[in-house]
């Protein structure tokens, strides 16, 4: 429990941070499993989500770092489709590392500007 607990205060000071220099724009939230990572972009002025893209449905399974490029540039992608360009990144209580590194790069390569 002390574990989970320390996850949960790592993503409420990164919201807290994110939306207090956010300017209103969408925000590019991930979330990994061991099996899995997800992508969104969401709205937080409407509560609505964007675009999202995870290993789930792609040709890519797994929770791999080539998994995770290839999420963020299905994520990059259905964004500009939606007319998004620029997002604030939420990285939640994950470490800015490996995975999560690599969607973002990923999705910075696939014109998503953060």
């Amino acid at each position: 429990m002390a574990k989970l607990s320390l996850f949960e205060r790592r993503r409420r000071r990164v919201r807290t941070t994110l939306r207090a220099r956010s300017g209103g724009k969408p925000r590019l939230s991930v979330h990994r499993t061991g099996k899995h990572i997800y992508a969104q972009v969401i709205d937080d002025a409407s509560g609505k989500t964007v675009a999202a893209a995870s290993t789930l449905g792609s040709k890519t399974s797994g929770a791999n770092i080539d998994a995770a490029s290839q999420v963020g540039k299905d994520i990059a992608a259905a964004a500009k489709k939606a007319g998004v360009t620029t997002v604030v990144f939420d990285r939640g209580g994950f470490l800015f590392h490996g995975r999560v590194k690599a969607l973002a790069d990923a999705a910075r390569e696939g014109g998503l500007e953060f």
